[in-house]
């Protein structure tokens, strides 16, 4: 059997393997080859493996590029983005709902989430070597099982249904849960219903953050605080309300700051400003992993590919802290535009170079807050709410919402505060809700060209992505979603 070759960089560590329906081909360039069971005997080798996983993030499909990129698929799906007349047409067929097998638009993340996958299961697969031991050895195993958590979290929400989606979700079809490191793997099936997938990412979660002992200091890795930050939002989705507050306030608990209103417009501008930051995809300008092209080009105006739907941008008042840290109103060929410049890029640095915010503590005081309310505690759920918004404006006077009111206003300020941090989508769909959108043009006023597609039906088939071909192909059990 042909062993598999480590390639080790000062950077990170990357697998040379031949990949089936989990991975893909890589191989990159380095300094020093050997092979990975020699590899795996020095403890920096482990450090350098689980940042190789993290570094994955950083993949087509994930946050890198444009086509496909995470920071904008769950906006230009909904009716917060809509497409311009003067841009590339990237991404246009997902925004127009063709999703399709062989579009890398809505099947990119299958294969670059997997890949994260199969390099935390690479550090599972020798970390009982008998090279780390003690709070090292706990501290590693936590941090591949939490990261191996997200990227299957990440997986099941796109490509299943979320349970709370319908009275069937928790029945229905889950996906590939991926334990070991196997990357010739080609018998792998969705042999998991959506309830067996989520019982899985927690235990994952669970034995993290019982285990991880690192603080949060890197916020490109995983510590307590984004570990219980990552469960209250996981269990949001899966409808456990209580186990929403009872993680998100340990979260909150250990790392209080929801940004503080002065420096909310600075976390976007400043590469060494985190403040309410759980956790991150680290992002330097040496790497060029220019993740806001995305949104726009500077050509040496702003070329903008979508822009924030005017209803949306209106919804922002005057004195609301996030309306100018997200966008910029300026014109390109002739016409005028109100650009998300949210991933516009940090001060003195290249264009649209930033780390992007995976997590962060405003989001989890907006689950607990709408755990709050399902779970019939009206008044801590406002209590969170106007402490929210009492950091978002220059002026407010604390809210008096009760009822549906009250969750009207919850859902509202998540839909401002996690704009263009794909969370849309993701909200419509657990919440079983149409895609509407608001039929105004592409120009700052409202004018211009309307989106072609302007509603997705609650229940439509399309709410969950087509597996990619590839991956079918490469392994005929992989079941493909229905209708696709």
């Amino acid at each position: 059997m042909k062993k598999n070759i480590i390639k080790i960089s000062l950077a990170a560590l990357t697998i040379f393997v031949s990949l089936t329906s989990c991975d893909r081909n890589l191989d990159q360039i380095s300094s020093i080859n050997e092979d990975q069971e020699q590899a795996m005997t020095r403890p920096e080798t482990f450090r350098q493996a689980m940042d190789g996983a993290y570094t994955a993030l950083k993949g087509g499909g994930y946050y890198t590029s444009d086509t496909g990129n995470q920071l904008i698929m769950g906006d230009l799906t909904t009716d917060n983005l809509i497409r311009t007349t003067t841009g590339r047409n990237t991404n246009f067929a997902a925004s127009n709902f063709e999703f399709s097998s062989d579009n890398s638009q809505t099947t990119g993340l299958f294969s670059a989430a997997y890949l994260v996958i199969s390099r935390t299961n690479f550090v599972l697969k020798y970390i009982n070597n008998g090279v780390l031991s003690g709070t090292q050895k706990a501290n590693m195993e936590a941090e591949a099982r939490a990261l191996r958590a997200i990227a299957h979290f990440d997986i099941v929400r796109a490509y299943s249904q979320i349970p709370t989606q319908s009275a069937g979700a928790k029945n229905s079809i889950g996906i590939y849960y991926s334990e070991t490191y196997a990357p010739l793997n080609n018998t792998a099936s969705r042999n998991l219903t959506v309830d067996q997938v989520y019982d899985k990412i927690i235990t994952d979660l669970l034995f993290a953050v019982d285990n991880i002992t690192q603080n949060d200091t890197d916020k490109g890795r995983l510590s307590k605080a984004a570990v219980y930050g990552l469960l209250s939002r996981v269990n949001l989705y899966r409808g456990d309300y209580a186990n929403t507050i009872k993680y998100g306030e340990l979260a909150l608990g250990i790392s209080s700051s929801i940004t503080q209103k002065g420096n909310f417009s600075n976390i976007w501008k400043e590469k060494d400003n985190n403040d309410g930051v759980l956790f991150q995809v680290s992002n330097a300008a040496a790497e060029q992993n220019t993740v806001g092209v995305a949104y726009n080009q500077s050509v040496p105006a702003l070329r903008s590919e979508f822009v924030v739907d005017y209803d949306l941008y209106t919804a922002y008042t005057t004195n609301d802290v996030r309306k100018e840290a997200y966008f910029t109103t300026s014109a390109y060929s002739g016409q005028k535009y109100n650009h998300v410049t949210k991933y516009a890029g940090l001060t003195g640095l290249p264009s649209n170079i930033v780390p992007v915010r995976y997590l962060r503590g405003a989001e989890v005081l907006l689950n607990v807050a709408e755990a709050y309310y399902r779970s019939g505690n009206g008044a801590q759920a406002l209590v969170l709410l106007n402490k929210l918004r009492a950091e978002r404006y220059s002026s407010f006077t604390p809210g008096t919402e009760t009822g549906q009111a009250l969750l009207d206003a919850i859902l509202k300020e998540r839909r401002l505060e996690l704009a263009f941090e794909n969370d849309r989508w993701y909200t419509l769909k657990r919440l079983n809700l149409p895609v509407q959108r608001s039929g105004k043009g592409d120009l700052f006023d409202g004018t211009g060209t309307p989106a072609v597609a302007q509603t997705l039906a609650a229940g439509n088939f399309k709410w969950q992505w087509p597996i990619p071909i590839t991956a079918i192909q490469a392994n005929p059990n992989i079941k493909q979603n229905d209708q696709y």
